[in-house]
């Protein structure tokens, strides 16, 4: 069995990546009250700082204070430069807190704070998926609906014209800006959200639990109705039951924005991923599900028909997630079928 020889290239890529790694750990010193002796003389430092529970909780903590955000705030100047050192591991840091930055930045922008370090942040992440893109939009190539199935499309169907194919636009190219005004806001975080979701399998389950809680603040709806039967229920009360139940808890709380389109669709792709992931965790389903009925309800208050069959989808799918059981296996034949000789 052969075994791979590290080159002279791989050496030099390592250590530029634990110089900023060190680098990054020295600045992050001088912010937090104390960071673990482990975290230097670890194998892997970044994963180490992407995991550390001490070091995530003080950041989360800091992010969340009534200051946080500002332009001279240390904590993000410090996100904004570990992102712009280009190490992918260093990447993974910044990303694991997005979700708080971006629930925190679109909870406090009615207010009229200044939000600078915030908007840094995320202009960062948004510069680098627009020059990572060129100037394309994210497309997916869909099947041929007018075929009875994928194993029924000729050869001749690859040759349309381009704009006869069936291709589904997942992210629309994105146009540079140095500057966050509220006509681009949504599509801003939207972006940043994007870049999220594409790292998310790397993600810790505490970041996703955080990202699951902003959903139910940015709805402002209490969802608490749709917890069971609401899939039975609704059909048989129809509109005026709908409406009754949104009288009786569904009610709006504080935090909630306007939730267009844009920043609506990349927000249901990671709940879709906290139902639906490979890394099963009871606390996070039951999270992402609490979103998807706040959302839900959202959707039936602002009458939003798109919002609606995505969401219901969601409610169905974290709904069978929760009823499942994990130790049952579909190919396995039940007792009572076998025949003893």
């Amino acid at each position: 069995m052969s075994k791979t020889i590290p080159t002279a290239s791989d050496s030099s890529s390592l250590d530029s990546s634990n110089s900023k790694v060190k680098s990054a750990l020295e600045a992050l010193s001088h912010i937090l009250t104390s960071l673990p002796p482990s975290l230097s003389s670890s194998p892997n430092p970044a994963l180490a700082l992407l995991n550390d529970p001490q070091i995530t909780s003080q950041i989360s903590s800091l992010l969340r204070q009534p200051n946080s955000g500002a332009g001279d705030n240390n904590l993000c100047r410090w996100l904004y430069d570990t992102f712009q050192s280009s190490d992918p591991n260093l990447h993974l840091v910044v990303l694991r807190f997005i979700p708080i930055i971006a629930g925190v930045y679109l909870s406090r922008v009615a207010l009229r704070k200044h939000l600078a370090g915030f908007e840094a942040v995320l202009l960062a992440l948004y510069a680098h998926e627009t020059t990572s893109r060129a100037g394309q939009a994210l497309t997916v190539n869909i099947p041929d609906l007018s075929n009875s199935s994928i194993y029924h499309e000729t050869k001749a169907s690859f040759k349309k014209d381009g704009t006869e194919q069936n291709v589904a636009v997942m992210s629309p190219s994105l146009e540079p800006h140095g500057t966050v005004r509220s006509s681009r806001r949504a599509r801003i975080v939207g972006v940043a959200l994007e870049l999220y979701y594409s790292k998310i399998s790397k993600m810790p389950v505490g970041s996703k639990i955080d990202f699951c809680e902003f959903c139910i603040v940015w709805a402002g709806q209490n969802g608490d109705m749709y917890k069971e039967g609401w899939v039975e229920e609704e059909k048989e009360k129809g509109d005026s039951g709908t409406a009754e139940s949104e009288k009786e808890g569904g009610g709006e709380i504080e935090g909630r924005i306007p939730l267009p389109w844009e920043l609506l669709e990349p927000v249901l792709r990671i709940l879709g991923h906290c139902l639906m992931g490979q890394t099963k965790n009871k606390e996070l389903t039951e999270a992402a599900s609490t979103a998807c009925r706040s959302l839900y309800a959202r959707s039936l208050h602002d009458i939003d028909p798109k919002a609606i069959l995505a969401t219901e989808s969601l409610l169905r799918i974290g709904k069978m997630e929760l009823e499942a059981n994990n130790e049952f296996d579909p190919t396995d034949l039940p007792k009572s079928h076998l025949i003893t000789l």
